[in-house]
């Protein structure tokens, strides 16, 4: 009897024993379960932060999270190895070896916890740098999206001018060429950063929306474009009489004055000519571009035409233009001196308020603009005299003098 009872005491202690590594090993799992949870948990916020900042706190937080995961690592393994090492669900298992089994287990569960405690510490202190990470992201979505309706409208805009008769081959190519920034959107910040998805959905949505204006105003800009071919043939053949109606004024500009008051003015006649003729055939090329809706060519060829026509515009008018100030002042030359005197003067007496002595670099000059003004005047004594280039020497003084007022009074108020 006495035997008997000894081996049922012992049996019942290798029961209590196996019961309490049953129980360490289950404390284990729980804290191995709590762990692997919290970290992928913090992986997550990781993944936010360095999607949405660059800065080099988040870099620091992403090196001590990757420290944190070697941790993580080696007691997860030296928990593995204490369950792989004892099967407590065998019958025959012994005493000692389910005590062993309950203090390794135990120590692989408290090192479980004690990483999870750095865990839960490090992932305390990375919530400044998750709640900016989130703020930062919540931008991405709406930019998106606005990105997004604007390439629609574009795209419906294309559509509804196409429906027209309208081809818009060009705004259709500036639409595709979209497409590869609206993938590389839809990969989204993960891949390339808030910064940059953000920048890229407002590129897509100024881009976009310029396509769509642009595409809105295409029946618009073609009837003004219809309207400006017009006036630009109309004021070319006005120009072209125009320019047959210089040679009289070249005429009488050489029967009353002397040859360097129109020698600068022979060609006009024959330039303006040209330049007509040539505007003309830009007319005519824009009008096979509208027809074709080439619509940049057609806006190049209309500025190139307008320009040409400025110019000739400007110098068929000079010859009119020099015959009439060459007449005003052949009748009185006194009208343009005095007008350069009184700006000569009136420099001279700002030049002196406020002072006994000019300064010489404003005396200097203004000095000079009188002795060249008298000598403008002197040379209208001769023979054959060149009012063009009295008129020339009136004017460069005036300027000359005016450069020294603004001199004065720059000086002065930066004083």
């Amino acid at each position: 009897m006495v035997t008997t009872a000894s081996r049922r005491w012992f049996g019942g202690r290798d029961e209590s024993r196996r019961a309490d590594a049953q129980a360490a090993k289950d404390a284990a799992a729980a804290a191995f379960y709590e762990l692997d949870t919290a970290q992928r948990d913090l992986r997550i916020s990781m993944e936010t932060i360095a999607a949405a900042d660059g800065s080099p706190a988040a870099r620091q937080a992403g090196e001590g999270f990757a420290a944190l995961g070697q941790r993580i690592d080696q007691v997860s393994h030296v928990y593995i190895e204490a369950v792989d090492a004892h099967d407590l669900d065998r019958v025959d298992l012994e005493g000692s070896v389910a005590a062993r089994a309950r203090e390794q287990l135990t120590r692989a569960r408290e090192e479980l916890v004690r990483v999870k405690g750095e865990l839960d510490r490090f992932a305390q202190g990375l919530q400044p740098l998750l709640d900016k990470a989130e703020t930062q992201l919540a931008r991405v979505a709406p930019a998106r999206e606005r990105a997004r309706a604007a390439l629609l409208a574009a795209s419906t805009a294309l559509d509804e001018v196409r429906g027209k008769g309208m081809r818009a081959d060009e705004f259709a190519a500036r639409l595709a060429a979209l497409g590869p920034e609206l993938t590389l959107l839809n990969q989204g910040a993960a891949q390339h950063g808030v910064q940059e998805t953000v920048q890229r959905a407002d590129r897509i949505l100024r881009d976009a929306e310029a396509i769509r204006a642009e595409v809105e105003r295409l029946p618009e800009r073609a009837a003004e474009i219809d309207r400006r071919l017009v006036s630009l043939r109309t004021r070319a053949q006005a120009l072209r009489n125009r320019a047959d109606r210089v040679d009289p004024v070249l005429s009488e500009l050489r029967r009353r004055f002397s040859a360097a008051c129109w020698q600068d003015l022979q060609h006009v006649p024959e330039q303006a000519v040209r330049d007509v003729a040539r505007a003309e055939e830009q007319l005519k090329e824009a009008a096979r571009a509208r027809e074709e809706q080439r619509w940049a060519d057609v806006s190049a060829l209309v500025e190139a035409v307008r320009g040409a026509l400025d110019a000739t515009d400007e110098a068929v008018s000079a010859a009119q233009d020099r015959l009439s100030r060459l007449e005003a002042v052949a009748r009185d030359p006194q009208a343009e001196v005095q007008r350069t005197r009184f700006a000569i003067r009136d420099a001279q007496r700002l030049a002196m308020e406020g002072r006994s002595v000019p300064d010489p670099r404003h005396a200097r000059p203004l000095d000079e603009s009188v002795a060249r003004m008298e000598r403008a005047l002197a040379g209208l004594e001769e023979r054959h005299p060149d009012y063009w280039h009295f008129l020339q020497e009136m004017e460069q003084v005036r300027q000359d003098v005016g450069r020294v007022v603004s001199d004065i009074r720059g000086g002065r108020g930066s004083g």
